[in-house]
């Protein structure tokens, strides 16, 4: 448009309102079918889910047995009445290159209140190590590893940060983040060249705010 201004937002490119659009209609099949290959409540082993040995599957269903954790999850739905948690089914997760040799798990949650129909929730459960980079003078950092992610995560994307758990496992820091069926990406082979180049400058910009409002007037200034 002829009337923008350098310092306006770049406008929404087209791809990714259609992305948008299809989250708002998703459901738990959408998710399944995408992430695990099945409708069904379980995890198929293979290349990319490895079986859990008996000492990762005690720990993974003591971590959802804790009270203060069943709570904790509970409220990411905020639905009224009593409801429990149980874990269905769980694996490792072979999931890129910044997995290896770190605890990677995906964990299928049922969550009923005895009333009807049972809902199912997929946890990524993945190991916090320690950060490479510096912390500013003074800042008010956590020394555990997972804790620090999930203060960090609502800065940047309260959306996703707020459905973000900072647990022990193993005798390791790890974090807890609830897939929802919103969750869409963009794959980079569904855009031409000028598209690409627009959603980069809107992603971009997006990113960008994210990270400003960490910082005060005069650090964004500097």
């Amino acid at each position: 448009m002829a009337d923008r201004r350098p310092s306006d937002p770049p406008e929404e490119p087209h791809v990714v309102r259609t992305v948008k659009r299809r989250a708002l209609g998703r459901k738990w099949r959408h998710l399944a079918r995408e992430r695990i290959g099945d409708t069904d409540p379980t995890i198929p082993l293979g290349k990319k889910f490895w079986p859990l040995d008996d000492a990762e599957r005690v720990a993974l269903v003591g971590l959802f047995e804790n009270p203060a954790m069943r709570a904790r999850i509970l409220a990411l739905d905020p639905r009224e009445g009593d409801r429990n948690v149980r874990l269905v089914d769980a694996a490792y997760w072979m999931k890129g290159c910044s997995s290896l040799g770190l605890l990677r798990y995906a964990v299928v949650l049922e969550i009923e209140d005895g009333k009807g129909e049972p809902d199912f929730a997929l946890v990524d459960i993945k190991q916090a190590v320690p950060s490479v980079a510096p912390a500013a003078d003074g800042a008010d950092m956590p020394e555990d590893a997972a804790q620090r992610v999930v203060a960090g995560a609502p800065a940047l994307s309260p959306h996703l940060g707020e459905r973000m758990i900072a647990a022990r496992l193993l005798h390791r820091s790890v974090f807890l983040r609830e897939l929802a069926p919103q969750d869409l990406t963009l794959e980079v082979d569904q855009f031409t060249q000028g598209q690409a180049v627009k959603a980069a400058r809107y992603l971009a910009a997006v990113v960008g705010k994210a990270h400003a409002r960490q910082m005060d007037r005069p650090a964004r200034a500097e």
